[in-house]
């Protein structure tokens, strides 16, 4: 019988990297934030909200894209999610000063939509190719999402430096235009069937309705939704809180670099650590460091709010592998595009509610209430992980 190949699997993998490098762009909006405002003479408030609309784009697109590719492989939704990636950056090099909000449906939403589609793709695929070590893949997939910020910050910074605005968007935009429609054509599910037996084929291969019916669903989505608020009321404060705690400006600078460091560290371990000990122990590690990391942060200044900040970020990307392949264990692997697509509503639903919430909070400047709810939400994802039942690891 035709099995794997070590070969095969991993150039599925290789090209499955290289578009979540570059669709890791998602993150970026707070290096292109400050240029675009000053070039669009638009208002820095204003401005901001394209990371949020973005991030919603980017919760539809995984949704979406995720269904796509259940019923037409991964592929030709790779494909699409590129060339509405490269698309949205390429548009959003023409947006003139008189519409600056252009900018929300170029940037917003076609390129959110498109990396969601990219990202719900190959996070399905690989699972599929590496169902007896979905942790790795897992981790090593979202890992170079993840890395995306350590290595396109500089390169974007000293292109908008020396560019200006619109030579950099279209550049961006070309390159990864061809980058990513060139690997989409290499993602492919495999075409051979599991052995009888194995833990592959005796898994049950949940339908969406059937999902929405299962308690663990909830549990795992409301997870999801609850363990990340700490890192999305901190994400457009890093230099602004960092220097108010006692870091310069550079270190401060220094401060966002640690937090791409981190959070592709802790995609690629947590997902690691979570195949040897369990997703289950896996969620609730991530969730007593950022409980810890949160209380830190009422009081932390200068070297200990880095190392808090490292720590949410380390446990925040942790969170996007270890969720993903929590989900495959849960409801399988064939209808996965749509149903973690789904599980990720929590994602969005954090991203766009808890820094409302912390603005109210902290209304004042003073994040101690912001952080505080930050820790109670932890607290509650432990109690919610304490009643997932996630089926044990079968023996090789």
């Amino acid at each position: 019988m035709k099995t794997f190949t070590v070969k095969n699997r991993y150039l599925v993998l290789a090209f499955g990297m290289v578009l979540q490098l570059c669709a890791g762009i998602i993150y970026m909006w707070s290096v292109f934030k400050g240029p675009v405002a000053t070039y669009l003479t638009w208002d820095a408030a204003a401005a901001a909200i394209t990371s949020s609309i973005m991030l919603a784009a980017f919760v539809l697109g995984i949704i979406f894209g995720g269904r796509l590719q259940d019923k037409f492989g991964p592929a030709p939704v790779a494909l699409l999610g590129s060339v509405l990636l490269g698309l949205g950056m390429i548009l959003s090099s023409f947006v003139p000063a008189s519409a600056p909000w252009l900018i929300y449906v170029f940037y917003g939403v076609i390129g959110g939509f498109g990396v969601g589609c990219v990202y719900t793709t190959t996070v399905s695929v690989i699972q599929k190719w590496f169902f007896d070590k979905r942790g790795f893949a897992t981790g090593m997939m979202v890992g170079a999402f993840g890395l995306s910020l350590v290595l396109f910050a500089p390169v974007t910074k000293t292109l908008l430096a020396g560019w200006g605005v619109p030579k950099t968007f279209l550049a961006i935009g070309i390159t990864f235009l061809v980058i990513c429609s060139v690997c989409s054509l290499f993602l492919a599910n495999p075409e051979v069937k599991p052995q009888a037996g194995s833990a592959q084929s005796t898994q049950k291969q949940f339908t969406t309705k059937e999902m929405l019916k299962t308690k663990e669903f909830y549990l795992l989505t409301l997870s999801l939704f609850f363990v990340l608020p700490a890192y999305f009321i901190l994400n457009p404060l890093f230099m602004s809180l960092g220097v108010e705690r006692g870091l310069t400006e550079n270190m401060a600078a220094v401060g966002v670099m640690i937090t791409g460091i981190a959070s592709a560290g802790g995609r690629l371990f947590t997902s690691w650590y979570s195949d040897y000990v369990g997703r289950k122990a896996g969620i609730m590690t991530i969730s007593i460091l950022t409980l810890a990391a949160s209380l830190g942060m009422i009081v932390a200044q200068n070297v200990v709010f880095l190392i808090c900040l490292a720590v949410i970020a380390f446990c925040f990307g942790g969170a996007a592998s270890v969720f993903a392949a929590t989900a495959a264990d849960l409801f399988g692997t064939k209808h996965i595009g749509l149903n973690y697509g789904l599980v990720m509503i929590g994602f969005g639903a954090s991203a766009l509610i808890f820094p409302i919430i912390s603005s109210k909070l902290a209304a004042t400047g003073v994040f101690t209430y912001s952080f505080i709810v930050a820790a109670v939400t932890c607290a509650i994802t432990l109690v919610l992980a304490a009643f997932l039942k996630i089926p044990k690891k079968a023996k090789k």
